[in-house]
């Protein structure tokens, strides 16, 4: 059996004593440094999950920014598109007004040149026909008398003539 003697009670006096001193000078502040460090991971795994959320947001935004813009240069892209079709059309319709009138101007000077040759050949088959009609009759008419041979083979030539001027 076990006895109980003086020196069993010092060592476990002094045990108990190197274990209260141990808890106050050893145990506590290793305890208080794993508290510390403890405190410092879990803060930064808060400012890490913080930052993640600040990426993830930033991220959004982004997104969002990036769809805005898409959709901006798409509207500014149709709106070109637009401008130039009516720019286009503009353009066209001028130059299709301004050939019409042209070809308008071309025809009324058409026209004028034509009158103005079939009035010059009227006025040469007139001298001609004076001239011809002078010389079978073999005598001088007077002024008179050529005013109305003119105006009869005037009257005469501008009939046959006027079916073919349309």
């Amino acid at each position: 059996m076990l006895r109980v003697d003086i020196n069993l009670v010092f060592t476990i006096i002094n045990l108990l004593v190197l274990y209260l001193l141990m808890k106050k000078f050893l145990f506590g502040p290793v305890v208080a440094v794993m508290e510390k460090r403890k405190a410092m991971i879990e803060e930064q795994f808060a400012n890490a999950a913080a930052a993640e959320k600040n990426a993830n947001e930033l991220k959004s935004q982004y997104e969002d920014t990036l769809k805005t813009a898409n959709a901006d240069a798409d509207n500014i892209i149709q709106e070109a598109k637009t401008t130039a079709k009516t720019e286009y059309d503009r353009i066209v319709s001028d130059a299709n007004s301004q050939a019409g009138k042209i070809i308008e101007n071309a025809e009324k000077t058409v026209v004028s040149q034509r009158e103005k040759t079939l009035r010059g050949l009227e006025s040469q088959i007139a001298g001609l026909a004076i001239d011809t009609a002078a010389k079978v009759i073999g005598e001088q008419a007077g002024s008179l008398d050529n005013a109305k041979l003119y105006d009869e083979f005037l009257n005469k030539a501008g009939d046959a003539h006027d079916t073919d001027i349309n």
